[in-house]
């Protein structure tokens, strides 16, 4: 009955070892998974930044070249205007 009783034993102790070196590894994988996300999203908000970048000099080179239609022309107004409310704030608070 005793040795049975100690068979059982290392039967959970094993087992209770073998959920030990899997948690690990979940948690190793968890943290490498975490670190992919994070680096993922900054890329996202280069690359974002970049389209922006890149939108905005094709609007301007549309407008130098005199090819906007309406839509593209009030986009670029838009941006226009976004910039000087933007410069008119700096000027206001190196006036202050």
């Amino acid at each position: 009955m005793e040795e049975a009783l100690q068979e059982q034993f290392r039967r959970v102790q094993s087992k209770l070892q073998d959920l030990l070196k899997k948690h690990s590894l979940a948690l190793k994988d968890l943290e490498r998974q975490q670190q992919l996300i994070t680096r993922l999203q900054e890329e996202k908000k280069k690359d974002s930044e970049t389209i922006r970048l890149l939108t905005e000099k094709q609007q301007i080179l549309a407008a130098a070249a005199g090819n906007m239609d309406a839509a593209d022309k009030k986009a670029f107004e838009q941006t226009i205007n976004r910039y000087i409310r933007e410069i008119d704030k700096c000027i206001g608070l190196l006036s202050e």
